[in-house]
Formats: C-alpha cells, structure tokens, sequence
C-alpha cells in the first residue's frame, strides 16, 4: 500500500532492472522483500546483500548521506552497522538514488528475541556515547545532516499541535490526547538545549536495532543521521520495557530536565505517526500507540 502520495512504483522486476544495468554480476541472484518502513522498501539479494529503495523522490538524499557518512563512522562503533556497497543512479528503471549494502544477520529487538533487557538497555547506551563522542570531521547541521530531531521543541509546537488536534478526531482512537498534550506543554516550558551538538542516529526504534543470541549486534537504518543536540535520540527508550529504559538512563547519567525534553520528543514521534499513518500503515501506528501508552503508563507512577 502506498503511503506517501509521490511513491514510486517497486516490485522485483524493478530491483532485476537496476541490477542488470548497474550490476550485472548480481543480477541472477535471488531477489526477496525483507521488509519496508515509513521511508524505504528492502529487498534481499542473494545471501549477502540488500537493496534499499526510496518510496519517494526526497527519501533518496538519506541513502547518499548513508553513502558518504557510515564508512566513516562504523570504525568508531562496537556494533555492526549498515556497510554501503553500491551506490545506486537514477535510470528509467527507477527514477533516484537506491542503495546496496552488506546483509547483517539479526531479530529485531523484541519481547521473544532479548533475553536481558537491563543489559539490553546499558549496551544500547554504550553505542548512544559512543557515537555521540565521534568527532564532526568538518560535518556541521547543515543540509541534509540538519534533522529537526536534532533542534529544539518550540520549532515543532505548530505542527504538532495540529497532529494532536488530528488525533482527537479520530474514531475509535483509545488514547489520553489531553494529557499527552499537556505533557507536550510542560517541557516547551523547561529551557532549550544548548551544548555541545553531536552526531545523531536519530531513529533507534527496536526495528532498527538488531538481536543476536539475546544481546544487541547491530544498529540499522542510518537515514536519519543528522548533527544536534542529543535529546530527541533518547526518545526510543519508550519503545523499551521499564528495566531496558532505566539501565540506559543510569548509564548515561541523563538528567531530568533532559530526559523531559527526550520524553516530549517521544509524543510529538507518535502522536504525528498515529495522525498521519491511521489509515495507511496500522502496523506503524500500533508501534506509535505502544510508545505513547508506555508514556502514559510510566508517568501515572511517579
């Protein structure tokens, strides 16, 4: 199903198209969907490769941000991530950029695939610092490495009221809009951030961290990467279960007026979810629901 009104049109025999033009020394291998998100459709190649293809015109620049920037951070990380092998061209084939990386073997991070999910949540920090405390090498958030995640909350209040007031209208929809608005409120209330601003993975949602023998392996789906302030790559952790999240604050020593603003960012990611996706991709806003309901849950107990 389409999800964006500019999709381009993908199936295997498109993928077969790029691969006999572009790599042709790949082309017999078998072709296979190994999934899609919000912004591109996987397939795999062979045993060893996946291709990567952009729903719309405008996701193809996270591709050639991947291109330039993954080799030169993977040196820096304990943990495998994507390794760009081809960078795809446009062709009457497929009209953008696509992408051929290295296949990396792994769940996704779930209740049936993490065995301890404290330790989950330390290791998962552990990565956080790590490529936190890589240096720019001259990137600055500019350009395509400029992501609103990585910015302040007053410069998204605007849109993301009106995705509040989407949400309460829709049917059927069991979910405390209001106090979800008001915890939104509160924190473009506490001080914006300032510091020093980092590389961010800026999407570190279960789906795109992987899972070998119970413990993290791999972080995937670079897309998002953008320089900013860290708060909004926090805003995963409601994704996780209480003791995951917990081991991760401890280890990171985030402080409260942080973890506020990492929270906040966690509504405006679901709430915008739930109101732009109800009705094309329910698989989506059931990850969203859950965030948002974990959110709910956790500060009903303090």
């Amino acid at each position: 199903m389409a999800l964006h009104e500019n999709e381009i049109r993908v199936d295997d025999s498109v993928v077969r198209s790029l691969l006999r033009e572009q790599r042709p020394e790949w082309s017999s291998l078998p072709v296979s969907p190994a999934g899609e998100g919000t912004e591109n459709r996987m397939y795999r190649l062979g045993d060893q490769l996946l291709v990567r293809l952009p729903r719309t015109p405008d996701k193809a620049r996270a591709l050639r941000k991947e291109q330039i920037w993954l080799p030169r951070l993977a040196p820096h990380l304990s943990c495998r991530v994507p390794e760009p092998v081809h960078a795809g061209t446009p062709s009457s084939a497929f009209p953008v950029a696509w992408s051929v990386y290295r296949w990396i073997d792994g769940d996704e991070a779930g209740v049936g695939t993490v065995t301890d999910w404290p330790a989950f949540g330390a290791d998962l920090a552990a990565i956080v610092q790590s490529l936190h405390a890589i240096p720019l090498m001259g990137a600055t958030r500019q350009g395509e490495l400029s992501w609103y995640r990585g910015g302040g909350l007053h410069a998204c209040d605007r849109w993301i009221s009106e995705c509040f007031d989407n949400c309460q209208l829709i049917d059927g929809l069991d979910l405390d809009i209001a106090h979800l608005r008001h915890l939104w409120r509160s924190a473009l209330a506490l001080p914006e951030p300032s510091g020093r601003q980092v590389w961010l993975h800026g999407d570190l949602k279960p789906s795109n961290l992987l899972v070998q023998q119970g413990k993290l392996h791999a972080v995937i789906d670079f897309g998002a990467l953008s320089v900013g302030f860290p708060d909004a790559e926090h805003a995963p952790l409601w994704d996780l279960p209480p003791g995951a999240r917990q081991s991760y604050r401890d280890a990171t020593g985030i402080d409260d007026v942080t973890w506020l603003r990492a929270r906040a960012w966690a509504i405006a990611v679901g709430v915008s979810g739930v109101s732009y996706y109800w009705t094309t991709y329910p698989a989506f806003v059931n990850e969203c629901l859950s965030r948002l309901r974990a959110i709910l849950e956790a500060a009903a107990e303090r």
